[in-house]
């Protein structure tokens, strides 16, 4: 969906060396056909008189009803070029003449977060509508999404990939906690953060990367601290459930994450208690699956949360056979609300048939990614695809790839999308879609 930007982002570069123009961020189904061409003066000037005494009706493109049509777009850019020194752009109340608030924002939201930075040293109302957050939560009301991988093969350090556009993004390391760096620790991307959690002592730390100021933070810590438990994020808002306390009481509670308002709610408990379980969002319910109880069992039920219904529902044989007794938790990614999992023992992927409560085999997973016992291999899923990201083992480090797979009716056919000289244990991994 987010194609054709290039013409695009090079007007744009060029606006922000020449300090001249006023650019129009046009939609990205019509970024070609406008054009950079221009005419002579007097033929300009001619056309622009004739297009005075008529008042141009805003149309409707079919694609994008929110949009305005390729000739009204046209007409904005040579009415941009002509008068474009008429107005203070960094005047916080202007945006762009002669469109409106509305449409520049409409225009924006089809471009993609790729180019956001770039477009925020323009303008300082387009750099006060990306930090804000405000294009973010109008992406997800429309239901547009990107989804970048980020993922850790070093204590402190923090890769990024964008899949639209191939190419790898710098996150900021985290703060250096000596005690934090030694101590297992969760993450999790909800909303436009990527959490990190872990224990600093005796107590519990959240460290917080937003990509509206690309900085960490302190977080906010839970209501009930925890690790080793099983959570998933939906848009704004994640669940947590389950894991292990600072005194290593196994838990039943849950808790739901609101990235806008960075706040906790205590939620219903679950039915059992359970550490080293997974979470997924599926359907628009979550699930946790696997896991081991307080008699160091696994277990092979998993477990629905209505947020409707505030109530769970126990799923048994849920997880039955998708991991061993001291391996990691389940490997599962659901797309297109469907569940599948990565089998580590036997390097196969599998998909969950809601119907009948069981899995089905469907190939292997990409013959050079590997794991120790589940641990140091992430299985997410990234938009329309699966995503496998490992390595194969080395005495010095080595190569960390990234694999992808759009699921489908026949077996697994995997594609090295991105490959970097990095260690090849993932430590921690999240997809954050926004």
């Amino acid at each position: 969906m987010l194609e054709n930007d290039s013409d695009f982002i090079s007007r744009v570069i060029q606006s922000s060396s020449e300090q001249e123009s006023n650019w129009i961020c046009v939609d990205y189904d019509f970024l070609e056909s406008s054009g950079n061409k221009k005419r002579p003066l007097d033929e300009e000037v001619e056309e622009q008189e004739q297009e005075d005494q008529v008042q141009v009706k805003r149309k409707k493109s079919p694609q994008h009803p929110d949009t305005p049509d390729i000739k009204d777009v046209q007409h904005a850019l040579e009415n941009s070029d002509n008068h474009g020194n008429d107005v203070d752009y960094n005047d916080p109340s202007t945006f762009i003449n002669p469109l409106d608030r509305e449409l520049t924002i409409s225009c924006l939201l089809h471009l993609s977060r790729s180019y956001y930075g770039t477009v925020a040293c323009i303008n300082s109302s387009f750099c006060s509508l990306i930090r804000s957050g405000e294009l973010y939560q109008l992406r997800r009301q429309m239901e547009i999404a990107e989804h970048w991988v980020y993922f850790s093969c070093s204590v402190l350090e923090w890769e990024a990939y964008d899949p639209y556009r191939a190419c790898w993004i710098t996150v900021p390391k985290m703060p250096p906690t000596e005690s934090f760096m030694c101590s297992d620790k969760e993450s999790l991307a909800v909303g436009t953060d990527l959490l990190v959690f872990g224990r600093e002592l005796n107590s519990y730390i959240v460290l917080r990367y937003s990509i509206l100021t690309n900085s960490w933070s302190p977080g906010v810590v839970m209501n009930s601290p925890r690790c080793l438990f099983g959570s998933a994020s939906l848009g704004e808002k994640a669940i947590v459930a389950g894991g292990t306390n600072a005194q290593g009481d196994i838990l039943s509670s849950a808790e739901l994450y609101n990235s806008e308002t960075q706040t906790w709610e205590t939620l219903p408990s679950m039915n059992k208690a359970r550490k080293m379980c997974s979470g997924v969002f599926m359907d628009r319910k979550f699930y946790v699956i696997g896991g081991m109880d307080s008699n160091k069992e696994m277990l092979t039920c998993g477990e629905e949360y209505d947020l409707a219904r505030g109530s769970w529902r126990v799923i048994p044989n849920m997880s039955a056979g998708l991991n061993g007794a001291s391996g990691a938790p389940p490997l599962v990614a659901v797309v297109n609300n469907d569940l599948y999992a990565a089998h580590y023992a036997d390097k196969e992927v599998r998909k969950y048939n809601k119907d009948n409560n069981a899995w089905v085999t469907l190939g292997k997973l990409p013959e050079r990614s590997v794991s120790v016992n589940g641990w140091g291999l992430a299985f997410r899923a990234c938009g329309e695809w699966l995503i496998v990201i490992g390595g194969p083992r080395g005495s010095h480090g080595g190569i960390i790839e990234l694999n992808s797979w759009i699921p489908n009716e026949g077996p697994p056919e995997w594609n090295m999308i991105a490959s970097k000289h990095s260690g090849s244990f993932v430590y921690n991994c999240a997809v954050m879609g926004c």
